[in-house]
């Protein structure tokens, strides 16, 4: 099955070394990058920031967006911005990204991982919903943690590699016991759950635009949020929380140099114009490696009832670590790069001391997932 699996990635990619996901720059980027560099206006003050945030906005189905300068900024604004701060709790998965908990950190706040369903690699609204029942109360409309004392002040899912989870239940949870959702969308520009573009269904998302995205500005983030008044102050505290005045500096409280420049969202608005070529690309790349997989009977990830991929990573599960450890060393020493999921975030010394549930199905799927080369080959 392996070498056969070669030769399907060299195929659909060619014979030199296949990444797992890069950028494809064939539309308008070299153009809107001169533009930007003859209007003089290469930094975070231009009109290709103000294009992208309306293409971002109109895209997902929000009323607002606000560039940032990474993935990572955005989410600890909608953190922020929910009210996240020292000493309270925020629930989130350990099978993520480490920028998932950083984000939470950067508020002092401390993270506590729960478990995912294994159908979709998301927090699993089943598992949040026996820990808040075992482990909450409400008292005064405030969710506290029983075993530590501390506010569960928001919760915080990722659509991993771009599957939705069960967001519309992890959203009923987090109402019932008045914790504020926060989606980490990093992955999943262009994914849907029952119609709606994921990191609709709270208040405020983060998505990402690093170079191995769906789509790419080299580097920079997106809040995404449909409140207006919190819309006026994302996009304050992202510009230094500098008041508006044609030749005076005067800034009103702490702020943050997090707005995206110009030449980044000139990037971005290229690629919004072939992002729903890419997707249907993707979507072509997908069904090829379900045709080959399902003919050797090795498990493919596909989206849960209701859900609509974007098919950024595409990711098989193997019967067991020494399987999957076998595919990842042949495949990488022939030339085509695979990777397992991210070690646990409960496993890293700096989360290790985190409240968790036990993450049976986290630790399953961190000895089995395999992500396989997923990039579109060429527009053309």
């Amino acid at each position: 099955m392996k070498k056969e699996f070669i030769s399907l990635v060299k195929e659909l990619y060619g014979n030199d070394f296949v990444p797992l996901h890069r950028p494809v720059f064939e539309g308008n980027e070299k153009q809107y990058l001169v533009d930007c560099i003859d209007s003089n206006f290469v930094s975070s003050v231009g009109e290709k920031v103000t294009e992208f945030e309306r293409k971002i906005a109109d895209f997902t189905g929000s009323k607002f967006a606000i560039a940032t300068v990474n993935g990572s900024s955005a989410l600890y604004m909608c953190l922020h911005l929910s009210g996240v701060g020292r000493g309270d709790e925020v629930i989130t998965q350990a099978l993520t990204f480490v920028a998932t908990a950083n984000a939470i950190s950067y508020c002092s706040a401390i993270p506590v991982f729960i478990d995912v369903d294994k159908d979709t690699m998301g927090l699993s609204p089943s598992s949040l919903r026996a820990f808040l029942e075992n482990y909450a109360e409400i008292r005064d409309g405030v969710c506290f943690n029983r075993q530590t004392g501390r506010i569960i002040k928001a919760c915080v899912p990722m659509h991993t590699f771009g599957f939705p989870c069960r967001i519309q239940e992890v959203s009923e949870v987090c109402k019932k016991w008045n914790i504020e959702l926060v989606e980490d969308a990093a992955e999943s520009l262009g994914s849907y759950f029952q119609n709606l573009h994921t990191g609709t269904f709270g208040r405020l998302a983060a998505i990402s635009f690093n170079g191995n995205k769906i789509i790419t500005t080299g580097g920079g983030g997106m809040i995404i949020i449909d409140d207006e008044d919190l819309a006026k102050r994302a996009k304050h505290l992202t510009t230094t929380a500098k008041v508006p005045h044609a030749y005076e500096f005067f800034h009103d409280e702490i702020g943050y140099n997090y707005r995206m420049p110009n030449l980044n969202a000139a990037l971005g608005c290229a690629q919004m114009e072939t992002l729903p070529q890419m997707l249907q690309i993707k979507e072509s790349i997908f069904a090829r490696y379900s045709q080959f997989f399902d003919g050797c009977g090795i498990k493919m990830m596909r989206p849960i009832e209701d859900a609509i991929c974007n098919n950024w990573l595409s990711a098989i599960i193997l019967d067991s670590k020494e399987d999957r450890d076998d595919f990842l060393s042949y495949t990488n020493d022939n030339g085509v790069m695979t990777r397992p999921v991210w070690r646990l975030m409960s496993e890293l010394k700096m989360f290790r001391d985190c409240q968790h549930d036990g993450l049976v199905n986290s630790f399953w799927l961190q000895s089995r997932v395999v992500n396989i080369p997923s990039s579109v080959p060429s527009l053309n």
